[in-house]
């Protein structure tokens, strides 16, 4: 049975993952590559380093994500959402790499030890604290389909 997911599934699945596709369109050339990432509800955070993404998505701020929930070929939720580029800087950056860091920790392992440390920047990553970009993408329209075979 194939069907759309409404917008609490829709968030479940963009909550529920990690790894998402980022598609960013300039200069008569489309460019999908893939990230990781958190959600919070309202917008996509991420990092990344210098590169055509970067340059893509300076030159056109407007931007298309998709993430999928795969179980097998017949069992799956998939994600396509529309929103803008925005380069983030001083408290917006801080807290957008917090949210990623608490998030890839929480993926990683498990335990209040390891909760307290994020919460309390004792655990950076030398590889985040440099990163040379850090951005949102604020969602303005979201949409999703399902497919399952009733199992």
């Amino acid at each position: 049975m194939l069907g759309e997911l409404n917008q609490e599934q829709i968030d479940h699945v963009l909550y529920s993952n990690v790894l998402g596709r980022i598609g960013c369109h300039a200069h008569g050339r489309t460019y999908i590559v893939p990230i990781s990432y958190v959600y919070d509800g309202d917008s996509i955070y991420a990092h990344s380093l210098q590169g055509m993404k970067l340059r893509m998505m300076h030159e056109n701020p407007d931007v298309c994500f998709e993430v999928d929930h795969i179980d097998d070929l017949a069992n799956w939720r998939s994600v396509v959402a529309w929103g803008r580029f925005e380069e983030l800087e001083g408290e917006e950056a801080a807290r957008a790499v917090q949210l990623l860091m608490k998030r890839m920790v929480t993926i990683v392992a498990s335990g209040e030890a390891v909760h307290e440390l994020v919460e309390t920047d004792k655990f950076l990553p030398e590889r985040l604290r440099n990163v040379a970009s850090v951005y949102s993408i604020h969602l303005s329209e979201k949409t999703g389909r399902f497919e399952t075979d009733g199992a």
